[in-house]
């Protein structure tokens, strides 16, 4: 399988909440912001981003889904925003990346309309504003 670079959000975390239950359980929501590279678009994270994350009673994390919108230029240099929901997990095996995830994309750019169906995949590396995802897509 041959895979290619779209997009790279860079995420800058804003505030954390977080809540624990009676068995062990909890749940983090992350609001925030950042900007997105590649070479099919540049933008900004729009407010409202969020991650959620829950982490079982035995510290594993089943579960990270972020929801959040970019406003910015396509390829064309049209002004288009994208939607990304972004599910994944994290795998203690991997060393070298937090996360891997897979983004649902949707898009009102005409030139980036590939993005509201091709098959898509994500991983989450660490960076010095905090965190970096880069966003493939699935070329055969």
């Amino acid at each position: 399988m041959e895979f290619e670079e779209v997009l790279t959000v860079h995420v800058k975390i804003e505030n954390t909440n977080k809540l624990n239950n009676n068995e062990g359980d909890t749940v983090i929501m992350i609001s925030f912001k950042g900007h997105v590279t590649g070479k099919y678009f540049t933008g900004e994270i729009l407010d409202g981003g969020v991650d959620t994350q829950i982490i079982g009673s035995f510290g594993d994390r089943h579960t990270l889904s972020a929801r959040y919108m970019i406003e910015g230029k396509d390829d064309k240099g049209e002004r288009c925003s994208i939607y990304i929901e972004n599910n994944g997990h994290v795998n203690k095996q991997k060393t070298n990346i937090l996360f891997r995830s897979y983004p649902k994309v949707i898009t009102n750019s005409k030139s980036l309309a590939f993005l509201n169906e091709d098959i898509l995949v994500a991983e989450g590396l660490p960076a010095e504003s905090g965190l970096d995802i880069k966003i493939y897509r699935l070329m055969n």
